[in-house]
C-alpha cells in the first residue's frame, strides 16, 4: 500500500489541528445501516470512531438491522411487508427485529472492544454504553394498514445518556423502543437519530449511507447546503435517491431544532468519516442552519488569524509586512471573511478624508479557498464602506496582482496621482504599481 509523502502528511496534520481544537467536547450521532456490519465495513469504522473518542468527541451510535431483519424472515419464511417505506411489524418480524437487534449489538460491542498490537485499536480501551433509553409509541394505522409493532419515538432520555457521556463511553443505541406499559416498538433508524441529536442538542448528527451525498439536477454533489436549499430540493426534485428521501427531511428537521450540523456521506468510501471531518471540502453533502460563511468588521480576537492569512504572501513578497502590534492598532480598519469559524480572507480599508480617497490593502484569500469569488466579495465589501465614508475613488498599490484589478474596473495610475501622504511613504524600491478606481 502506498504510503503519504511526509510533507503531505504534515501538511494534512497540521490543517487539521483547528478542527481537533473544535471537536474536543462535542457531541456527535452517528447513524448507520445494518448493511455496515453485513458487508464487513464496521471494523474500518471502528478504528475512526475509536480515533474520534481518543481526540475527546462524545460519540451516541445509532444503527439499524433492516438487512438483518429481512434474512431472518426469509429463514422463517414469514412475510415481509412495507407501507410509505415502514416495516408492518407483526409478532414474526418483531420476533426477528428483537433477534437482530440483540445479534448487531454484541457485534458491534465486540468490534469496539478491540485492542490488538500494532493495529489502530491498541490501548483503545472503549467502554460502550446501552440501555432503554428510548421511550416510543405506536404509529398506528397508516393507508388502512395497522402497523402494529412499528412505532415512533416519544422521548429521549438526554439526562441518562448525557451522564454515560460524562463517564466517557461511547453510546449505543438501537431501533427500539419501550412503551411505559412494557411494549417493545420496532423504530426506524433515522428517527432514533433525528430524536437523539435533538434532545442533546447535539453538535453533529452524522447519516453513513449509500450514496455519496445530495446531488443536484445534473448529478453533481452538493458539499453545503442551507435548510432553505434543501427544502426547495425536496420540493422540485422528486428524482431522489431513496435514502437521501429518508434522510435529508431528518436532516432539515434536526438543524430546525438546534443541531448543529448534519452530514451525509457514503459507507463506501474507506475513511470518509475522517475526511468528512477533518478536510475543509469533505466527501458528502452538509447541511447548515444558515450560510457558512460570514463577513463582518474584525476585532482584536482576529490578529492571530488575519497574520496566519498574510504572513505567506509576506513571504512571497505580495504584501508589505505588517507587525502584530501594528495590526492591533489598526484592527478596526480589516474586515473579514469566516467560514465555519475559520479566517478564510481578509482587506483593509485606510481613509484620506480630505481627498477623498481610501486605500484597499491587505487582500487576501486562504489557498484553499481561492477561485470562488471571495476576493471579490472583500472587494466590494471594502468599496461599499468607502461609499458609506463618503469616499470618491479607491487605490491599490500591487507588485504581483495588477491583472486581477484592472479587470475589476481600476485604472493604471501615476504615484504623483495618491494622496500626499501616502506620496511620502510610497516606497521606490519595493515599486508597486499604483491603481484607482472610482466609485
Amino acid at each position: 500500500m502506498p504510503t503519504m509523502p511526509l510533507n503531505s502528511f504534515v501538511h494534512w496534520f497540521r490543517a487539521a489541528t483547528p478542527y481537533i481544537h473544535a471537536f474536543r467536547g462535542k457531541t456527535f450521532v452517528l447513524a448507520f445501516g445494518g448493511e455496515v456490519l453485513t458487508d464487513g465495513q464496521f471494523t474500518r469504522l471502528a478504528h475512526d470512531l475509536n480515533l474520534l473518542n481518543s481526540l475527546g468527541v462524545r460519540l451516541v451510535l445509532v444503527h439499524g438491522v433492516r438487512p438483518q431483519v429481512e434474512a431472518h424472515l426469509t429463514e422463517r419464511q414469514a412475510a415481509i411487508r412495507y407501507v410509505d417505506g415502514l416495516r408492518v411489524t407483526d409478532a414474526d418480524a418483531l420476533a426477528c427485529v428483537k433477534e437482530a437487534v440483540g445479534e448487531v449489538r454484541v457485534e458491534i460491542e465486540a468490534l469496539l472492544s478491540m485492542g490488538l498490537p500494532n493495529s489502530p485499536m491498541a490501548n483503545a480501551d472503549i467502554r460502550v454504553a446501552s440501555g432503554n433509553f428510548v421511550t416510543a409509541r405506536p404509529l398506528g394505522v397508516r393507508q388502512g394498514v395497522d402497523l402494529q409493532h412499528t412505532g415512533a419515538v416519544r422521548k429521549i432520555n438526554a439526562a441518562a445518556i448525557r451522564q454515560r457521556l460524562d463517564d466517557n463511553d461511547m453510546v449505543l443505541l438501537s431501533p427500539l423502543g419501550y412503551s411505559p406499559t412494557g411494549e417493545i416498538f420496532n423504530l426506524s433508524l433515522e428517527d432514533v437519530a433525528t430524536a437523539a441529536a435533538q434532545a442533546l442538542a447535539a453538535d453533529k448528527l452524522i447519516f453513513l449511507m449509500e450514496t455519496d451525498g445530495v446531488q443536484d439536477a445534473e448529478g453533481e454533489l452538493l458539499h453545503i447546503l442551507t435548510v432553505p436549499e434543501a427544502q426547495r430540493i425536496l420540493e422540485q426534485h422528486a428524482d431522489l435517491a431513496d435514502d437521501v428521501g429518508y434522510y435529508l427531511p431528518c436532516a432539515i428537521d434536526a438543524c430546525q431544532q438546534g443541531v448543529g450540523r448534519v452530514h451525509m456521506i457514503s459507507r463506501h468510501v474507506d475513511g470518509a468519516l475522517l475526511t468528512e471531518l477533518f478536510t475543509h471540502e469533505g466527501v458528502g453533502t452538509m447541511l447548515t442552519p444558515a450560510r457558512l460563511e460570514t463577513l463582518r468588521t474584525a476585532t482584536i480576537d482576529d490578529v492571530g488569524g488575519i497574520l496566519q492569512l498574510i504572513h505567506p504572501l509576506e513571504e512571497e513578497g505580495m504584501l508589505v509586512r505588517r507587525s502584530r502590534e501594528r495590526l492591533e492598532m489598526e484592527i478596526e480598519r480589516f474586515i473579514v471573511l469566516e467560514h465555519d469559524g475559520l479566517l478564510i480572507g481578509c482587506a483593509a480599508l485606510y481613509p484620506f478624508v480630505d481627498e477623498r480617497a481610501g486605500e484597499l490593502a491587505c487582500l487576501a484569500v486562504h489557498p484553499d479557498y481561492r477561485g470562488n469569488a471571495r476576493g471579490d466579495v472583500l472587494l466590494e465589501a471594502a468599496e461599499k464602506a468607502a461609499r458609506q465614508a463618503r469616499l470618491e475613488r479607491l487605490f491599490v498599490l500591487t507588485t504581483h496582482t495588477a491583472h486581477w484589478f484592472v479587470e475589476r474596473g481600476f485604472d493604471s495610475a501615476n504615484v504623483s496621482e495618491l494622496p500626499m501622504q501616502k506620496q511620502a511613504l510610497y516606497n521606490y524600491q519595493r515599486r508597486s504599481k499604483v491603481f484607482v478606481k472610482t466609485l
